[in-house]
């Protein structure tokens, strides 16, 4: 056998076998016909739980489809890239940077507490109403973890006030297992390197 008549038998079988898994693939998108409201959570030790969803946010905006982000977590002082970006969708974005910074620099427990309820608060209006296709919840496992807010309070509502056709997703390490087990879609992100370890600090772009 040849060179050609090799690289031919060999992209025959190719064919062969894509064609069969296309028809397989084909048959299993055939049953998947529902669509519903998502409720997404993306947790886990790694980098990029925010990221991603901003990304679901991204796509929203792409597609016309009215978004909301409440920021558990950061403060207003700070600048981030995402905030900037957002800025510029004023008609397609509703943001709300409600946190006081992480925990170890406000130092004050009650402080923390009534910045994560007015931020729940403010959360909850945004996904009742019959404006935002999606609502992220960034960092609001950040507030569960330290009891800021009740989890089975916000699991409650989760399942029995969120709108049928309306997405949330909650990001944030240490996520409750109790909303691991009502979402619909879980990812966890999970280290494997990171350069915090070798001395390098939260970069532009990368971390903001």
């Amino acid at each position: 056998m040849n060179e050609t008549t090799s690289a031919d038998t060999v992209n025959q079988r190719h064919a062969d076998k894509m064609r069969k898994h296309k028809a397989a693939r084909d048959r299993i998108m055939a049953g998947k016909t529902g669509e519903k409201g998502l409720l997404i959570v993306h947790t886990g030790s790694g980098k990029g739980k925010t990221s991603a969803a901003l990304g679901m946010v991204f796509r929203h905006i792409g597609h016309d489809m009215p978004v909301a982000v409440v920021q558990f977590v950061k403060s207003p002082t700070w600048d981030t890239g995402e905030a900037r970006l957002l800025a510029h969708f004023p008609d397609l974005v509703t943001l709300h940077i409600m946190g006081e910074g992480f925990t170890w620099e406000t130092q004050d427990r009650a402080r923390d507490i009534a910045a994560a309820r007015k931020a729940w608060e403010r959360a909850k209006e945004l996904i009742r109403d019959d404006h935002h296709r999606l609502v992220l919840l960034d960092e609001l496992n950040i507030v569960l973890r330290y009891d800021y807010l009740a989890v089975d309070e916000v699991v409650a509502f989760l399942h029995d006030d969120k709108p049928a056709d309306k997405h949330v997703v909650v990001t944030g390490r240490n996520a409750p297992a109790s909303l691991i087990e009502a979402a619909d879609l879980v990812t966890e992100m999970t280290l494997v390197k990171h350069p915090f370890r070798q001395g390098i600090k939260a970069q532009k772009g990368i971390e903001f």
